[in-house]
């Protein structure tokens, strides 16, 4: 038997039944160097990308000690956003499906508040969420800490970027002493080595190398002379590798905005994601790209984080990264699950110093690329095989989605091989269809009912 295998660990048999029928054998390096200690009541600081495997670290481990029978909050994991804390959520569901009555809750910004007190007053297990609300939940007295066991920080450097440092430190002091605290980051920063050192009591350190090499990344990096010449060598580098899937990263919100208004001018199927947005908004973007109705996704380090995109085929550096480790984070999003994965890197004279430290890195000197003829420039972008409709009602009009499924293949329908993702909100749904049969399926659903309803659609076409 491997001593990476999951069946090695103590761990409850319905835990290990479940993972082998997710098809999970084989701990990651980051899984099996920190769960045992996790599983040993150890405080534990982590450091490994994201898709590293770490939440189901945290997640195995808390499943393992958690008292089913006590109803109060046993676990309480903050992330820097909500995409992250729902991802992480749904993940720790998925793990405890063999454990009956489990209740996790999640705790955001950007959410109505009065339905997360009435889901307090119900209780539950584990709570995950923003550092912001759930320091506003703790401030009004809706979430009760006293049986905490385990505190699990996640993404931690990108929420002291995000300035939740006041909102951290009220979430710690209002946590008891005595209790098991588990801090994950992709970067460690002094400023982590400051607030794990406060939270955590002889804390193991376990660090995953976040190193690519070749045989699974492809890097290239394309000197530019002026700033001017940056936004035309990134649509060179689109119209050669016409991407299905692309994140561009850029160093600030503003830039981020302007970039992808200036690429949709073009015609350029984009959308972006920065911090600056409504909920509403960064939610319709990430289910655009997630479901390939957008190529690109334009982002800041920050709003990235916590994205679990799969077959990113290209990762483009607009704007450099301000150092190593957050350069590997970035491209680490290609490449992956042993598929072939591309990093493209533009840089100028400034960027020396950022070119040198990767030089060490990638062990030789950086070797800039040739640019692709600018004859590109007359053709037109790639065009998403899908597109995105909206519709009107989602989880709390009791809309499912098989319901949406069944009206779209119905009688005189779309084939079910045409749909493509279906995910749900709260009051909204959103449905991917191939494109070439988009105003056929626009009108089966407003032309037909929902749960015995009508519901208005649209498609969504920026």
């Amino acid at each position: 038997m491997s001593n990476s295998a999951f069946s090695t660990l103590k761990l409850h048999s319905g835990l290990l039944e479940n993972l082998s029928s997710l098809g999970y054998t084989e701990m990651t390096p980051i899984q099996e160097q920190s769960l045992p200690l996790i599983l040993d009541g150890k405080d534990v600081i982590a450091q490994g990308k994201t898709g590293s495997g770490k939440t189901a670290a945290f997640g195995l481990g808390l499943l393992q000690l958690l008292k089913v029978k006590q109803f109060r909050v046993q676990t309480l994991i903050i992330c820097p956003t909500r995409e992250l804390a729902d991802q992480v959520a749904t993940a720790i569901r998925k793990l405890a499906r063999a454990i009956h009555n489990i209740k996790v809750l999640t705790l955001c910004g950007g959410m109505p508040f009065g339905p997360q007190v009435g889901s307090l007053e119900h209780g539950a297990h584990i709570v995950v969420g923003t550092p912001g609300r759930l320091d506003e939940h703790l401030r009004k007295g809706n979430l009760n800490l006293e049986h905490l066991n385990i505190l699990i920080l996640d993404e931690a450097d990108r929420m002291l970027e995000m300035g939740f440092q006041d909102a951290i430190d009220a979430i710690v002091d209002a946590a008891p002493k005595q209790r098991q605290t588990l801090l994950f980051s992709a970067t460690f920063p002094p400023q982590i080595k400051a607030i794990a050192d406060r939270v955590t009591r002889n804390a193991t350190m376990v660090k995953v190398e976040s190193r690519h090499d070749n045989s699974s990344i492809e890097q290239q990096f394309f000197k530019i002379t002026t700033e001017q010449s940056r936004e035309q060598a990134l649509r060179l580098l689109l119209l050669h590798h016409k991407p299905e899937s692309c994140l561009v990263f850029c160093r600030t919100k503003r830039d981020t905005q302007n970039l992808a208004d200036a690429l949709q001018d073009e015609g350029f199927a984009v959308v972006a994601l920065h911090g600056d947005l409504e909920q509403r908004d960064r939610d319709r973007a990430l289910v655009r790209f997630a479901n390939k109705s957008a190529n690109i996704l334009i982002a800041t380090d920050v709003a990235a984080r916590g994205l679990d995109i799969e077959d990113m085929d290209l990762v483009i550096n607009y704007e450099m990264a301000n150092d190593t480790e957050i350069h590997v984070h970035r491209i680490g999003r290609t490449g992956r699950a042993g598929s072939q994965g591309k990093a493209l890197t533009l840089f100028n004279d400034k960027d020396g110093y950022k070119i040198s430290m990767l030089d060490e890195l990638l062990g030789g000197p950086v070797q800039p690329a040739r640019l692709p003829s600018t004859s590109l420039l007359g053709n037109q972008p790639r065009k998403p095989s899908m597109t995105t409709i909206q519709i009107d009602g989602g989880k709390k009009q009791k809309v499912r989605p098989g319901d949406i499924l069944g009206a779209l293949t119905g009688e005189n329908g779309i084939q079910g091989s045409d749909v493509g993702k279906i995910q749900m909100f709260d009051n909204a749904a959103y449905v991917a269809v191939k494109r070439e049969v988009a105003k056929r399926a626009l009108d089966k659903i407003t032309q037909g009912k929902l749960k015995g309803r009508a519901f208005r659609a649209r498609q969504i076409k920026h």
